[in-house]
Order: C-alpha cells, then sequence, then structure tokens
C-alpha cells in the first residue's frame, strides 16, 4: 500500500472535483445521501443501542457513497443498492471499525473529565434537554479543545480506513494504519481542503442567505427553510463525492471492487 504526497493545491481540486462528479449524476448522488441521512437519522433514534447501531452503520455506508462517486466518474448507474454494496464483502469488519470509532470518541470524551470532571462528558450523553440544561453555566472551551485534539489523529486513522478495508482488503489494523500515514503526509492539502469546505459549504451559504434575509427580512423564515435544500441536495453531494477525489488521489483507484 502505497500514499502519495501530494501538493497543497490539491485539497482545492478534491473539492471542484467532487463538484464535477456531482454534476455526472446530481440526482442519483442527491438521493443516496438523503438516504444515507435518513437511516443514520433512524439508527440514532432508536433506545439504548441506536448510537451504537448508527456508528456501526456509517463506515460501509460511506464506502458505498464513495462507490456511487466512482460510478458516476465512469459513466455507471447508480442504483440505490450502492449504498450498501459494502456489506457482502466486508460488513462485519466495517461494522467493527464503526464501533471502534465510536470508543475511541468516548474515550476521548472520558479524558476530557481530568479537565471539568466528566460535566462534557455527561452533556454528550445527555438523552432530553432537561438533562442538558444542568450544564448551561458549565464552560467547555478547555475540555472541548482537548477533545479536538485528540480526535485530530482519531479522524486521520478513520478517514480512508473503511475505504481501505472494503477495496484493498486490508486488516483493521493496517487500514487505520495507513490512513493514519496518508493523512500525515497530506496535512497540507488537508488543510487547504478543510478551509475551502469551510468556504464552499458554510460561508457562501451563509453569504448569500444573509444577502436574501436583508432584502427580503419579512420572509425569514421561508428563506432558511429554502436555504436548507440546495445544501442537502447539492453541497451535500458534492462534498460526498469530493471524498472519493480524495481517496483516488492519494491512494489510486481499485479494481478489486
Amino acid at each position: 500500500m502505497r500514499a502519495q504526497n501530494l501538493p497543497v493545491a490539491a485539497g482545492w481540486n478534491w473539492i471542484l472535483a467532487g463538484i464535477a462528479l456531482y454534476r455526472r449524476s446530481p440526482t442519483a448522488l442527491a438521493m443516496l445521501v438523503v438516504l444515507y441521512w435518513f437511516i443514520v437519522l433512524f439508527l440514532n433514534v432508536l433506545p439504548l443501542l441506536g448510537p451504537l447501531l448508527a456508528s456501526m452503520a456509517i463506515p460501509a455506508l460511506s464506502v458505498g457513497l464513495m462507490q456511487a462517486a466512482r460510478h458516476a466518474e465512469r459513466g455507471l448507474a447508480i442504483a440505490p443498492a450502492v449504498l450498501f454494496s459494502a456489506l457482502r464483502e466486508s460488513g462485519r469488519s466495517l461494522f467493527a471499525l464503526g464501533a471502534l470509532y465510536l470508543c475511541a470518541t468516548l474515550g476521548a470524551l472520558a479524558v476530557s473529565a481530568l479537565v471539568d470532571g466528566g460535566s462534557l462528558f455527561q452533556f454528550m450523553l445527555a438523552d432530553t434537554k432537561a438533562e442538558r440544561a444542568a450544564f448551561e453555566d458549565a464552560d467547555f472551551t478547555l475540555s472541548a479543545a482537548l477533545v479536538m485534539l485528540l480526535l485530530v489523529p482519531v479522524v486521520m486513522a478513520w478517514w480512508f480506513a473503511p475505504v481501505l478495508v472494503a477495496w484493498h482488503r486490508l486488516s483493521l489494523g493496517k487500514a487505520l494504519f495507513f490512513s493514519l500515514i496518508a493523512c500525515a503526509m497530506n496535512w497540507r492539502p488537508f488543510l487547504a481542503y478543510g478551509l475551502g469546505l469551510i468556504v464552499v459549504a458554510g460561508i457562501a451559504p451563509a453569504l448569500v442567505l444573509g444577502l436574501l434575509l436583508a432584502v427580503i427580512p419579512a420572509a425569514g423564515t421561508f428563506l432558511v427553510g429554502l436555504a436548507v435544500l440546495p445544501l442537502a441536495l447539492v453541497v451535500a453531494p458534492a462534498v460526498f463525492a469530493s471524498f472519493y477525489a480524495c481517496y483516488r488521489d492519494i491512494f489510486g483507484i481499485s479494481e478489486i471492487v
């Protein structure tokens, strides 16, 4: 397994590539993203085991979205079943990967207890508004910064891991290791990529919405609801497609699947 060391400009190119892939199959990619969100939200609201089931399902579903982006690149038809394509061959490993990610995230939150006595951990696990209200006056600045710092290597290790497990048939340990190394090697383009996503998916839509609200203040609720639609059906699918472009440029396209 060999990862390419790419220039800074690659980060912005991944976003442009994601937009280009979306334009090849806009309807199919948008519908798959909506289905992905529906499944994750549905699992999360299930009592007791819901968050665990959602975390276990996300790696497999994310590989399905990347498979859809690959189909779009190759001009192939994208059926809803593509979202579940990784389950057939690598479902057990991908479920384990999701469970490990949840454990790593909870571990980072648990470490934050050293700073705030466990307030942030309890707040994140609260199920009701009443439980969260008990922490309204708590200061999570330091503990949240610690959690974010601890989660950086976790996100790096899991960024490519699902697709390396599903498409390259790597073990969990190897997939996590190679993903971590690939992200570390390419931290500069990833920094550019993150800044680009903030602009494309955050600042730009906010500016457009702000201008519309300034021109038509009476239609605030309607405009906010209207702004959500393109974010869900255009921006989000393009961002998911950019994940595939990122993998493709760093690792190359696997012909295994």
